[in-house]
């Protein structure tokens, strides 16, 4: 696949140290037709599925395929009415899988993905996987992950410090194939970008594991291959116990566009919860 030259992109995904079957899934996609390139912009997604190698691996494969198929043929022009569609219809993919298969029951993924069109990013979340933007050498946390510890830390029902150590650290509170409804996030505006902000989509086999500064500075001034290489060096380098995976996309020039401020934080009120 030719990618256009305004961006640069990089991905990469490793099983970590301890374990033999990568759940995490990830994909990439920009029409090679300039019309239906200018229609539907480009997708990007990070998926991390869970319940069991079986299930996990099912999940996340079939939430970004059935994502990116949206993507494709939606007759919608909103890259959010896109994405919506498109989470509903994993969510619902996946329940149907896991009740036809017995060996299935129970999975589910976390997913975070977005479209960039016309020089804005529209992004939909959903789970523990991440969305960064890194801009002027900082690098912010637009997504909120949804875990039971965080739920906790938001409602002030524990401290920041109890959080580190909590028993339920990992513990997902809402996934794509989990519930009657499907819980995920989706920015309200999308976010206008600039020239030489960095997006960063990862699972949590690689932020769980380096933080915000180190991710800032390890994609500050080389090139993305190389710093999708050094992070997750780093990441096995702890120990690396869960999967790791991340896409890196790079801003090199874009149409101007008014209000290049930045979306509501993983702190801060959040979109639409569908």
């Amino acid at each position: 696949m030719t990618i256009r030259g305004d961006v640069e992109l990089a991905n990469a995904t490793d099983a970590g140290c301890q374990r033999t079957v990568n759940e995490d899934y990830y994909l990439f996609v920009e029409p090679q037709d300039d019309a239906d390139f200018a229609r539907r912009g480009r997708l990007v997604l990070v998926a991390d599925g869970v319940g069991g190698h079986q299930g996990g691996r099912v999940a996340s494969r079939l939430a970004a395929h059935t994502i990116r198929d949206v993507f494709l043929s939606s007759a919608a022009e909103d890259p959010r009415e896109v994405l919506i569609e498109g989470f509903l219809r994993a969510h619902r993919a996946i329940q149907d899988q896991a009740a036809m298969s017995p060996d299935l029951d129970g999975m589910a993924t976390t997913c975070t993905s977005a479209i960039l069109k016309d020089g804005r990013l529209t992004a939909g979340h959903i789970g523990d996987s991440r969305f960064y933007l890194i801009r002027d050498g900082r690098a912010r946390q637009i997504s909120r992950d949804h875990t039971v510890v965080n739920d906790l830390l938001q409602a002030g029902a524990i401290t920041p410090e109890q959080a580190l150590t909590h028993e339920k650290l990992h513990v997902l509170s809402t996934a794509l194939g989990l519930g009657q409804t499907m819980g995920a996030d989706f920015l309200e505006e999308p976010l206008a970008l600039l020239p030489e902000d960095i997006l960063l989509f990862s699972s949590d086999g690689l932020h769980g594991l380096v933080n915000d500064e180190e991710l800032a500075s390890v994609t500050a001034g080389q090139p993305l291959t190389e710093a999708c290489a050094e992070l997750i060096a780093w990441a096995k380098a702890r120990g690396g116990p869960d999967n790791i995976t991340l896409q890196l996309i790079r801003i090199k020039s874009v149409k101007p566009v008014s209000g290049a401020g930045l979306p509501a934080g993983p702190d801060d009120p959040v979109g639409d919860r569908r």
